[in-house]
């Protein structure tokens, strides 16, 4: 999949998402709305970004310039009236340059990153394979339907730093590192920081 590099819708979300990874959302502010209707019309995708602080809804929002180019996967009107999307991560992006829209949607120039080097999982990090397993039997999670090979470190490392309840700082640290092991060390500390507390 070719990511476009110029004039990318970009969506500030609470939530970090990264390639092969899955999130539901809901759209209801016109501005996502015709972001959609121009992302189906253009074959195109969006950036999901982290936000520093602020709102997920309302005006301009800090945001953190790394985040993940997405493809909607699937869409469906909700039950409350809002329209539902799913999207997958493609590929992890830099937001060299951003703008704001008079609607309020930012857009912005991207860089894509380099991919990940694909590493087995060492036998030092066992246990969070087995952590990520747990979490697949939640039934959100399991709904998403998301394959996950649990001996790719990239994957592990991808899917535990979506779903742990960590605070937004870490999850963005987790983004940013481009070494599958480094993460999985850092998720560890993570994991055993949580378990102590």
């Amino acid at each position: 999949m070719t990511v476009p590099e110029t004039n990318v819708p970009l969506f500030p979300l609470n939530s970090i998402v990264l390639p092969n990874g899955r999130i539901p959302l809901q759209l209801f502010e016109p501005r996502y709305i015709d972001m959609l209707k121009q992302c189906f019309k253009e074959d195109r995708g969006f950036v999901v970004v982290l936000l520093r602080d602020g709102s997920e809804t309302g005006p301009a929002n800090a945001f953190y310039n790394i985040g993940t180019y997405v493809r909607i996967i699937d869409f469906q009107q909700l039950e409350n009236g809002l329209l539902g999307i799913t999207v997958e991560g493609a590929a992890k992006v830099s937001v060299i340059h951003s703008w704001q829209q008079e609607d309020g949607l930012n857009l912005g120039d991207l860089e894509v990153l380099m991919d990940e080097a694909s590493r087995e999982v060492p036998e030092r990090f066992i246990e969070l394979p087995s952590v990520l397993r747990a979490l697949f039997r939640h039934p959100v999670i399991r709904d998403l339907d998301m394959n996950v090979d649990y001996e790719d470190a990239r994957q592990v490392g991808w899917r535990l730093a979506e779903l742990l309840p960590l605070d937004k700082q870490e999850k963005q640290r987790l983004v940013e590192l481009q070494d599958p092991l480094e993460r999985l060390s850092r998720l560890q500390e993570l994991l055993e920081a949580l378990e102590d507390g």
